[in-house]
């Protein structure tokens, strides 16, 4: 790879993380809407059962980087010789063959939705009630054209992307977030079920879909029927591709269903409650991510196609150790100003003290799996980079079991409620990034060494980090006289600055190298 191609490749990883900050960001605002007008209850729960089962097409197998539009990127972008020219004929009908594939596979998935919603969510939600099971199927009727759109959409994600058009793939989330704010603003006050919330999910699908459609009409792609399903090597090419990577975007869903499963005998908003718990934790965590891991990607693939091993550990390291270093305060801030945080964004029209209660014991389990998060999604990075999604696959799926387990022992043993789930899913993301990082010693020896010994020292002062601001929020709580916002606001500040100053100064005093190269970009920027 030239240097040339890296950089180009390196600035195309930068704008798509920069996309996907804002798509979180718009997205994180289509929470708080969706909090303040339906709360934490039986209906808002129905929906977000409905919508974990369309879901699965829209996001996982249709969404960028998923197997939909990873199979047409592998596939065509081997037969299109130049992108300044109309496809082919032949790539023209490869591409309706895909398409009227995946529309019927879909549209048969579709039906079932239809004629069988009460016993699908009633399996899902087998601890629910009959009143909840019966909105939820539905909330999943109405969200049934998700379906089908999901793997269109994934289509031509993959054709876009080919054409390097990386823009209109990654903003087409932010999209649906406008649509579905819009919808709910509009209708939500009268809404007593949450069907606005349904339709207006529905219509943002839709929206996804027609904007792209231009775009892939302008390159000559179009699309007619053709059921040329047998003896075509690059639709087998395909349907190989795609197969494995379902099943591995499916078992993360599978995840997600026991959790349903269990949830559903805890109490009314609990499933609410859980969701949001995962929107506030992925808003800075999954941000961090992206920023690095996006243009991290190519960097390890160009080292492995070179085979410089060195390179891949000195980065992995590198890389890494920026994200514990930013995940620590992240867990700090969580554990002592979390529900302050979650009472200031959500706790408003629908969404009570009891809603926010339950949002902040999902967030503390959850919290807690910042660390091996960031490290699991890293390794997997690595993997990846050696052509290898065997191996996750594996490891996500025997988790399943570890899940299961974790959830019946908490839950139905120790009677944990929410806070068992979230802890379950800390305790499973563990094992994983322990799993997958003891694992990659077949491919290559790395460096933990120095890694883990830099985290014990970010953990020293973590730990006395965490006690400092927790005396600074009782003693905020005890004598600052403010309400509402303006107490919530000053308490979060606070306690923010104060956890990074005593953090930082802290790692400086540990000689750390990521809280050295902070110090000095904030004295240059204060120079300037």
């Amino acid at each position: 790879m030239t240097t040339n191609t890296s950089g180009s490749v390196l600035k195309a990883a930068w704008i798509i993380a920069v996309v996907t900050i804002v798509s979180k960001l718009i997205g994180f605002i289509r929470d708080i809407v969706i909090a303040n007008y339906y709360g934490a209850n039986l209906v808002s729960d129905a929906y977000y059962y409905a919508y974990q089962i369309p879901s699965l097409s829209l996001i996982l197998l249709g969404g960028v980087g998923g197997p939909f539009h990873s199979a047409t990127v592998a596939v065509f972008s081997k037969l299109i010789p130049s992108l300044s020219e109309k496809p082919q004929e032949n790539v023209n009908k490869l591409y309706s063959t895909f398409m009227t594939a995946s529309f019927l596979f879909f549209l048969v998935l579709s039906a079932l939705l239809l004629i069988f919603p009460k016993q699908i969510m009633g399996i899902i939600i087998s601890g629910g009630s009959e009143e909840i099971i019966s909105l939820a199927s539905t909330h999943l009727q109405i969200m049934t054209p998700l379906l089908i759109i999901g793997g269109i959409v994934g289509i031509y994600y993959g054709i876009l992307i080919i054409y390097k058009q990386f823009m209109l793939p990654n903003l087409s989330p932010i999209i649906m977030s406008i649509a579905i704010i819009a919808g709910i603003v509009i209708a939500a006050p009268n809404d007593q079920k949450g069907y606005a919330l349904a339709w207006a999910t529905t219509i943002g699908a839709v929206l996804q879909l027609v904007i792209q459609y231009p775009n892939i009409r302008k390159l000559g792609f179009l699309w007619k029927p053709n059921f040329n399903f047998v003896n075509n090597p690059n639709f087998k090419e395909i349907t190989e591709l795609l197969f494995p990577a379902v099943l591995s975007s499916t078992v993360g869903q599978i995840h997600i269903y026991v959790d349903m499963f269990f949830t559903s005998s805890i109490s009314d908003g609990a499933w609410t409650a859980i969701g949001y718990a995962n929107r506030v934790f992925q808003f800075p965590v999954g941000i961090l991510v992206t920023a690095f891991l996006v243009p991290l990607f190519p960097i390890f693939s160009r080292l492995v196609a070179e085979n410089d091993y060195e390179g891949i550990k000195t980065y992995f390291n590198k890389g890494v150790g920026v994200l514990f270093f930013a995940g620590i305060p992240i867990i700090i801030g969580i554990l002592t100003v979390g529900t302050d945080a979650v009472r200031l964004v959500f706790e408003r029209g629908a969404f009570d003290e009891n809603a926010t209660f339950m949002v902040t014991e999902a967030l503390w389990f959850l919290s807690v799996s910042i660390l091996p998060y960031v490290f699991r999604d890293s390794i997997t990075r690595v993997y990846y980079s050696f052509n290898d999604s065997k191996t996750p696959f594996i490891v996500a799926f025997i988790s399943i079991v570890l899940k299961f387990l974790c959830n019946w022992g908490f839950i139905s043993i120790l009677g944990m409620g929410i806070g068992g789930i979230t802890l379950s899913t800390s305790l499973v993301t563990l094992f994983n990034a322990c799993v997958l990082g003891y694992l990659i010693q077949k491919k290559l020896k790395m460096d933990y060494k120095g890694l883990f010994l830099n985290l014990l020292k970010m953990c020293i002062a973590g730990v006395i980090t965490l006690a400092v601001c927790l005396v600074c929020a009782i003693t905020f709580d005890k004598y600052v006289l403010l309400n509402g916002i303006l107490f919530e606001g000053a308490k979060i500040f606070t306690v923010a600055v104060v956890c990074f100053v005593i953090y930082t100064g802290l790692n400086l005093l540990f000689k750390m190298e990521y809280a050295r190269e902070l110090a000095e970009r904030i004295k240059a920027k204060l120079h300037q």
